[in-house]
């Protein structure tokens, strides 16, 4: 199997599924049986996801500067244009509805902002462990 398509992978579930679970319950105000269902949900699409994800990354961060700024703002900008879709796909097949989807992807939105850095290094960091080059 491909180092990268299994790095990029496993940073998406481990990080998502965390911020997936914060979102769901305390500002989506899903039962915890639906957060359930949308981070097994969540999980199982991440899996083809999660590689072209890195691509997309990859191939946006390529346009960053070097300094940080600019780095936040691909980075941020990869993570919301990919994934926030995505989510409002999982979380509305998982039972959100009406003001609870709006919620909820106004929280994953400010999420997905929030955390793309973080997310981007994360993703880097798991890259290294795996040996591959953290721009690749």
């Amino acid at each position: 199997m491909n180092r990268a398509f299994v790095a990029d992978t496993v940073a998406l579930i481990l990080f998502f599924t965390t911020t997936g679970v914060i979102n769901e319950r305390l500002v989506a105000g899903m039962a915890w049986e639906q957060v359930l269902h949308a981070r097994l949900l969540g999980a199982v699409l991440m899996v083809p996801v999660g590689r072209p994800y890195g691509l997309w990354r990859d191939w946006l961060m390529r346009r960053a500067r070097p300094n940080r700024l600019s780095r936040i703002g691909w980075d941020s900008l990869a993570l919301v244009t990919f994934q926030v879709p995505i989510y409002a796909a999982i979380i509305a097949v998982s039972g959100a509805s009406g003001r609870g989807l709006l919620l909820g992807l106004l929280g994953a939105t400010a999420i997905m902002l929030a955390c793309g850095r973080p997310y981007g290094a994360f993703l880097t960091l798991i890259r290294s462990s795996f040996g591959i080059h953290p721009d690749r």
